[in-house]
């Protein structure tokens, strides 16, 4: 009879988990990277929209306005271009304060799941209008950025969040 060692057992002292084997820890921090990567995605994207000047407008080279009026018969919901017409500059501002609080609260996981169906829903509305024309579908980047929100809205922000601070602190008041 032959002896091996088994593979698809580990010690639990591995990883320092107290208990926990690595995988186990692994599953646990597996979404951090991704929190961290959309989050500071995002506040970059709002940081920079609120100081770039030229976006903040209704014309001109780089302006919303522009970008709006060149992808309004390529979207898939030209409404949904024309109601940012009415007012790109307030549009603009609305997008990048979204991201900046998306990003945020990404970052800090704080109402992680919130946050995360902010960035899922400005990522599609984005797909959607500005994206929409790119051939084939996937040279667009915001079809992956509505995607990468997702296991976010369905998880949240287990560890290294102030989510998970709040639950430890309610299931120690109870």
């Amino acid at each position: 009879m032959a002896h091996g060692m088994r593979t698809d057992t580990y010690p639990s002292s591995v990883g320092g988990g107290g208990g926990q084997g690595w995988r186990d820890l692994a599953t646990r921090y597996a979404l951090v990277p991704l929190r961290i990567f959309l989050g500071v995605t995002f506040v970059y994207a709002g940081i920079d929209k609120l100081t770039d000047s030229a976006f903040m407008k209704d014309s001109g080279a780089g302006s919303l306005g522009d970008t709006m009026r060149a992808v309004r018969d390529s979207s898939a919901i030209p409404a949904l271009v024309d109601l940012a017409l009415k007012s790109p500059v307030g549009f603009g501002y609305a997008i990048a304060l979204g991201e900046l609080a998306v990003g945020l609260g990404a970052l800090l996981g704080l109402l992680t799941r919130i946050a995360a169906l902010g960035g899922l829903l400005i990522s599609l509305s984005l797909w959607l209008t500005v994206s929409w024309a790119s051939d084939p579908y996937y040279y667009g980047n915001d079809l992956p950025y509505m995607m990468a929100w997702l296991p976010l809205v369905l998880a949240g922000a287990s560890v290294l969040s102030v989510d998970a601070l709040l639950k430890e602190r309610r299931r120690n008041t109870l």
